[in-house]
């Protein structure tokens, strides 16, 4: 009896073993492919954490490693620097210059443009680590040399103050996706709380301008975020739009039936378009609850594969915007798990190839071939008509600015 038992024991044992041998090596299948692509995810806040604990202030902020430092060692929405970023083979990250709702009608284009400011003074603090990317070539190239490529994305259409000009000027200073909504409707966009029990559309989708806004993006070549929108947004951004659209970090609705979350109808008008949807890790768009696991996630990833196909999910986790991650997925350091995971379920070297981040350049490089083509048509930037009545009109009516007294 004892013998018998011993056999089990043994046949366990080595079960584990061999089982953790397979495990290594799909780890270490995953990093041979991230050394070969680059992995690219599509949204991070960590520059709206640095406005929180340091005013913008970047002296004495030591990116190397945040793991031991105050206040972010301690912060349940701390999860990104440079030493994770490589442990995890990150080579594209977009970086959020997102705008609250509160700065609505008041703001929001002055705090858009500080945390550009904000992200390109980063970047070139560390130039060995980091560059500057706004381009699909540039992602690859910043890749070859083992550089991080940063690229900008502004979260909050009322970032652009209601003004085609503005959003112009925010593709000029380096903004290569705008999310149309955040969590507030805009006077052009309805965001996806309107789908929620009870919520009446403000706009119910798109509204005239927000189709120029989604043209005028086209013609720019800044991709179209569609994180944050209403559904009806979603049917009416991609029905407007003759570029591919991202989610930059959105999951499946079938899964979890957030208002956040992207449903299969959409999935597969998605698929038409030729979009990317970039799965977010919030456990609160992944299990509904506050508990979620590296597994979870792949599973959304399988299920957004299954309805629209492989070549349109991505990666854009929403770390240093989230307090709460998966197990398994803490930080950005475990990006490889992930992919180790997907291997693990089937999944081809060439199929995880395209999820890092073959997708995603193929979305942007198609943007960019449709901004080409449309200044090839001689299609000229949309103008607007700046209102007489304008805020700005009526105050310097009532208040008007005296020239100076000369003496």
């Amino acid at each position: 009896m004892k013998m018998v038992v011993g056999v089990m024991v043994l046949g366990q044992l080595l079960t584990r073993l061999l089982l953790a041998a397979h495990a290594g090596d799909r780890l270490a299948a995953a990093r041979r492919i991230l050394r070969d692509v680059p992995l690219i995810d599509g949204h991070n806040d960590l520059p709206w954490n640095i406005r929180k604990f340091l005013k913008n202030q970047l002296r004495d902020f030591r990116f190397e490693d945040l793991r031991d430092a105050h206040p972010w060692a301690r912060s349940a929405w701390s999860h990104t620097d440079l030493r994770r970023l490589k442990d995890g083979m990150v080579a594209a990250q977009f970086w959020s210059a997102y705008v609250p709702c509160s700065s609505q009608y008041l703001d929001s284009v002055q705090l858009a443009l500080e945390q550009i400011d904000l992200i390109r003074r980063l970047v070139n603090k560390h130039p060995q680590n980091m560059v500057l990317v706004t381009t699909a070539a540039g992602i690859e190239i910043a890749h070859k040399e083992g550089r991080l490529a940063s690229l900008i994305g502004v979260e909050g259409g009322h970032a652009v103050g209601n003004s085609l000009a503005v959003l112009r000027m925010l593709y000029e200073l380096g903004a290569r996706y705008l999310t149309l909504t955040h969590t507030c409707n805009t006077p052009w966009a309805d965001c996806s709380t309107v789908d929620e029990p009870g919520q009446v559309p403000h706009v119910g989708g798109l509204s005239n301008f927000g189709k120029s806004v989604v043209l005028e993006m086209n013609r720019l070549g800044m991709m179209v975020d569609l994180s944050h929108v209403s559904v009806p947004t979603m049917l009416d951004a991609m029905d407007a739009s003759r570029a591919p659209v991202i989610f930059s970090h959105s999951s499946a609705h079938a899964l979890c039936n957030s208002s956040r979350n992207v449903p299969d109808h959409a999935l597969r008008f998605l698929a038409r378009n030729g979009g990317i949807v970039m799965v977010s890790f919030y456990p609160h768009f992944i299990s509904c609850g506050e508990k979620s696991t590296l597994q979870d996630v792949a599973t959304h990833i399988n299920h957004i594969r299954k309805v629209a196909g492989i070549d349109h999910i991505g990666i854009g986790a929403g770390y240093d915007g989230i307090n709460l991650t998966p197990v398994g997925l803490e930080d950005v350091s475990k990006y490889p798990d992930l992919f180790a995971e997907l291997l693990a379920r089937g999944w081809s070297e060439k199929d995880v190839q395209k999820l890092a981040g073959l997708n995603l350049i193929r979305v942007f490089k198609a943007v960019e071939q449709v901004r080409d083509r449309m200044a090839g048509e001689g299609i000229e930037p949309l103008e607007e008509e700046i209102p007489r009545d304008d805020v700005i009109g009526r105050l310097y009516c009532r208040y008007p600015i005296m020239p100076p007294t000369i003496p």
